[in-house]
């Protein structure tokens, strides 16, 4: 098994009601660095493939989730090639020295990646409680959610992505005027601006993980795009073709 120096997650499951709802069994207490002792291949379990699924969550093809499950199957091989490919790496599947080297580069010692931090994602409550999941479950949707992102903003060039809005308490989501079954609650969504196009960034999105995309065209999304985890898929942004 993977040892780690208090890892953020000791398990995590995918939860059938949500896509992105993630069970932890640690808590919300920031841990170190996360590091792997073993190559991991298809047909392993354990945590340490759960560790690496949510590093590799923004890779699962287009229109497709990856399953935070600890079992590293065909879909968990065919994300981890397309995160070899998407940083130069020799396209094989299995994760070795070459694949954790990169997503060390690419990590930052509380195991978010290094171009989003936990308080972008949570910019409106003054802790991760109060939504609609507990809050250690908020806060581990939260880093699946910023490794996808960390994916869509390497594929868009590296170029920065901003968050404007992401978990929310329940208060917090009544006081800006959020739906009452937003993903926001569920610490899975984030709604995004930045250097790009909001057409560019729904597009590629599809790519990434997110099972919900609103954009341009859809009702009070002509300034952001909002992407989140939910149990189907939902993307609409009709001024893009979406």
């Amino acid at each position: 098994m993977s040892t780690s120096r208090r890892a953020l997650l000791s398990a995590a499951v995918m939860v059938p009601t949500s896509a992105a709802v993630l069970a932890v069994t640690s808590g919300t207490a920031q841990a170190a660095e996360y590091k792997w002792d073993r190559k991991l291949k298809d047909g392993l379990k354990g945590s340490d493939v759960t560790q690496l699924q949510i590093r590799v969550a923004g890779y699962p093809g287009y229109g497709n989730v990856l399953a935070i499950d600890g079992s590293f199957g065909p879909a968990t091989k065919a994300a981890v090639k397309r995160f070899q490919s998407a940083y130069g790496l020799a396209s094989d599947g299995v994760a070795g020295p070459d694949t954790f080297s990169k997503i060390y580069s690419l990590q930052d010692s509380d195991n978010s990646p290094k171009h989003f931090k936990y308080s972008e994602l949570n910019s409106c409550n003054s802790s991760w409680g109060g939504g609609m999941v507990s809050a250690s479950t908020a806060k581990a949707n939260a880093l699946v959610t910023m490794w996808r992102l960390e994916a869509l903003r390497h594929a868009l060039g590296d170029k920065p992505i901003t968050i404007s809005s992401g978990f929310r308490s329940k208060s917090c989501n009544s006081r800006v005027g959020g739906a009452s079954n937003s993903r926001h609650m569920y610490g899975d969504a984030a709604d995004l601006t930045g250097s790009h196009s909001f057409c560019t960034m729904a597009k590629q999105a599809r790519n990434h993980g997110f099972w919900s995309i609103l954009g341009p065209g859809y009702p009070n999304h002509n300034d952001h795009v909002h992407v989140s985890g939910r149990s189907s898929r939902y993307w609409s942004a009709p001024n893009c073709g979406i």
